[in-house]
């Protein structure tokens, strides 16, 4: 990667956002008004694949590793791009706190995005500024709550076999 520039404090930044590492693969760790600036950025430098968005609730996982600099928040907004030209991948984190669950939607820019987003806001209750179209696609309409919350109530249906005695 070779817009990768070394800070003062010897910690890596894309684009003035902190640089991780994971198994190998970049990982860029922008705050919610950097997103949008970086994601055009990484998009304008040959990552013309969003091959996946998606969100961590981390509500009961809190200490979990972040560049110095880096707020956890509960929400995490994680989207995998792809330079097919160079076959290099990156993977975008961003913190979305509890109180405010909202980001921009990257429809824009991948209009591809469209369907992962409304998963997102679906089991996580995450909103995307901007979507087109920003409705439940896996639960229905009435659904209340967002199943995969960590503080949603696992709910029970008795199953009846055929034959049974009950």
């Amino acid at each position: 990667m070779s817009d990768v520039e070394v800070t003062p404090e010897a910690q890596p930044q894309l684009h003035g956002c902190p640089l991780s590492d994971s198994r190998g693969q970049t990982v860029v760790h922008p705050t919610r008004a950097q997103y949008v600036a970086l994601m055009k950025k990484l998009l304008d430098g040959g990552y013309v694949m969003c091959s996946d968005l998606t969100a961590t609730d981390y509500l009961t996982h809190s200490g979990r590793s972040l560049p110095e600099g880096i707020e956890a928040e509960r929400f995490e907004i994680v989207v995998n791009l792809t330079a097919i030209a160079t076959r290099d991948r990156i993977r975008v984190r961003v913190q979305v706190p509890e109180s405010d669950p909202m980001i921009a939607s990257l429809f824009d820019l991948w209009p591809g995005t469209e369907a992962m987003e409304r998963e997102v806001f679906d089991m996580f209750g995450v909103s995307f500024d901007g979507h087109p179209d920003l409705t439940r696609i896996l639960m229905p309409e009435d659904w209340d709550g967002h199943p995969l919350r960590k503080d949603y109530s696992i709910g029970r249906i008795p199953v009846q076999f055929k034959g049974s005695n009950s």
